[in-house]
């Protein structure tokens, strides 16, 4: 039998209140997405603005963030002709994002879901998906 930690729906809502904080803050209108450990969506909000082919983009960065336990980003790092991981973007139909903005949430050493954001730059992305745990490691104390 395994015990699985899994985000809840005000623990993504969490997440998402910090993320889109940011994104007003630097005032890019963002889609965010959160996951559970599974890379099922728990929970998204679309900004108003935020552009429409970034729904499903922030969605696959979620997914990868938590399905493969690590941030999109490392994946841009290794997905370069000449790599053993160059062409990961295609696996599992094309859902694995190696653009920055995707997050792994960790609670006590364990993968518990995962944060994906789009619609600005990638950096941009990033930097609202850290607000996003930011908030969220704070609000839990």
């Amino acid at each position: 039998m395994l015990t699985i930690k899994r985000l809840d729906l005000a623990e993504a809502r969490l997440l998402i209140a910090g993320a889109a904080e940011k994104a007003r803050e630097i005032g890019v209108p963002m889609c965010i997405a959160v996951v559970d450990e599974s890379g099922n969506v728990i929970a998204f909000e679309r900004m108003d603005g935020g552009k429409i082919t970034s729904v499903t983009i922030a969605q696959d960065k979620a997914f990868t963030a938590a399905a493969a336990k690590k941030a999109t980003h490392e994946y841009n790092a290794v997905n370069v002709p000449g790599s053993l991981a160059f062409g990961i973007h295609t696996e599992v139909g094309g859902r694995v994002s190696s653009v920055g903005g995707g997050l792994p949430v960790i609670v006590d050493g364990e993968v518990v879901g995962g944060i994906g954001l789009s619609s600005g730059t990638p950096q941009q992305d990033m930097d609202c998906a850290q607000a996003g745990i930011d908030y969220f490691a704070a609000q839990r104390g």
